[in-house]
């Protein structure tokens, strides 16, 4: 007998079966019956209805049938879900009126705002809300968002957009400029076919997906697990106004790219982080509000410094200053 067998039994709950109960019941099945004593120091068993009376000995009791004890058991648990899914209809029919005066009292103001769990979750109710829309989807895609090798890891995504395309629907995109020559989104737009447009900024605010001017999806935390639906008419109406503004500032990408001029050797990347520059930020914070990472944002100041003949931080944004690149549109 194992050691795990010969430890005393320990409590646990009502729907366990432990290790050394386990061990016994399969000691009974092999040896065809145990003594009362055996089975009293092990009291799952018999919580469990895993022995019964043996006819021909009092005081021994034989295994139920592995079969037979798995139907109970499981007929069992059916029968408390049930209980339970009727004490959910009950307290239902207790709260529904209580929460109608809640919402009246309110204006309604809680149907308007959902959070949702889980990235499962939200993408779900996202495709579904998608599946339904008829008008048009604004989206704003920041850095972070775009991961995969290749477009075909987001083919639910592309199925979804193209379905809505082919309702007439029309979809724009805002995305951070580091993504204008990615292959992952260009081969995207490749795939795509109907009324879709793509520009890009150099900094864009946090992700954000507008359905049919009616319903809004943003974060409510920062890695993405959580997400807040919103449907309040004034909060819709200020993120498409939000939307737009920024998509006037934005230069395309998709269908006609559009470039974006170099002045006096200094290119719109480099002129985003000179304004930055001038503000004061850290190489790091200038990577993260313009979706690279410090080495490639580092890269650009040297180049920049390099430009503007500057041998010191401090003298670099002296010249940016005396330069006026950043009083001229590119």
């Amino acid at each position: 007998m194992t050691a795990e067998a010969r430890a005393p039994h320990t409590e646990h709950g009502p729907d366990e079966l432990c290790p050394a109960g386990t061990l016994l019941y399969q000691r009974a099945l092999d040896e065809g019956q145990i003594t009362v004593a055996e089975a009293t120091a092990t009291p799952c068993l018999l919580d469990f209805g895993l022995l019964q009376p043996s006819l021909d000995a009092p005081d021994r009791l034989g295994p139920v049938p592995p079969a037979v004890a798995l139907h109970r058991l499981l007929r069992t648990s059916q029968e408390r879900i049930a209980d339970e899914r009727r004490r959910e209809e009950r307290l239902t029919e207790t709260f529904a009126p209580l929460l109608r005066t809640a919402s009246q009292s309110t204006g309604g103001e809680a149907a308007t705002l959902r959070l949702l769990s889980g990235k499962e979750r939200i993408d779900r109710t996202i495709g579904e809300v998608m599946a339904v829309a008829t008008d048009q989807v604004l989206t704003i895609q920041p850095h972070s968002t775009h991961i995969g090798p290749h477009p075909r890891v987001h083919e639910a995504a592309l199925a979804r957009d193209q379905a809505l395309l082919d309702r007439g629907g029309r979809i724009r995109t805002l995305y951070q400029h580091t993504l204008r020559h990615a292959p992952t989104v260009l081969a995207r737009y490749e795939l795509l076919r109907g009324d879709v447009e793509a520009r890009t900024l150099d900094e864009v605010t946090e992700r954000l997906i507008v359905v049919d001017h009616s319903v809004a999806y943003i974060p409510a935390k920062a890695d993405r697990t959580m997400a807040l639906e919103v449907r309040h008419p004034a909060l819709i109406a200020y993120f498409v106004n939000t939307f737009d503004r920024l998509w006037h500032l934005a230069t395309p990408m998709h269908p006609r790219a559009v470039h974006q001029p170099t002045l006096d050797g200094i290119t719109p990347r480099q002129r985003a982080i000179a304004a930055l520059l001038t503000e004061g930020h850290t190489d790091t914070d200038i990577a993260d509000r313009l979706g690279m990472n410090v080495r490639t944002a580092r890269v650009h100041i040297a180049k920049l410094a390099a430009t503007l003949g500057s041998e010191s931080r401090a003298q670099l944004g002296f010249l940016i200053g005396r330069s006026g690149i950043l009083d001229r549109e590119g």
